[in-house]
């Protein structure tokens, strides 16, 4: 079964902290990158931090020295660490995979509530 599954949102004052996590499950389909996205209320949805092909990373530039994005890659699990939070971040997370197969598959969000 193919699954994606996000968790660690909440609501938190600004100046604070959460831990987002994302497990995904792809069957016998071989993961290529993981990363998290978000969308502000009357936002598009945006990118936030993400894993390339490669392995290398690349933030947004309004989370580049707060966020920080890890994984387990035997576990199919990202992280996102967010510290220094700010009401500007408030929003849905998304965890996004891309597979080798050129598909992406999204997770149902997790809400972030930044409260200043």
């Amino acid at each position: 079964q193919v699954q994606v599954v996000e968790s660690g949102g909440g609501l938190v004052q600004a100046g604070g902290s959460l831990r987002l996590s994302c497990v995904a499950s792809t069957g016998r389909i071989s993961i290529r990158d993981m990363g998290w996205y978000r969308r502000a209320p009357g936002d598009e949805r945006e990118l936030v931090a993400r894993f390339t092909a490669d392995g290398s990373t690349r933030y947004a530039d309004s989370v580049k020295g707060r966020f920080n994005i890890s994984r387990n890659k035997a576990r199919n699990t990202v992280y996102l660490q967010m510290d220094s939070l700010k009401p500007e971040d408030t929003g849905v997370y998304y965890c996004n995979v891309r597979v080798w197969t050129g598909d992406e598959l999204w997770g149902q969000g997790t809400q972030v509530t930044v409260s200043s």
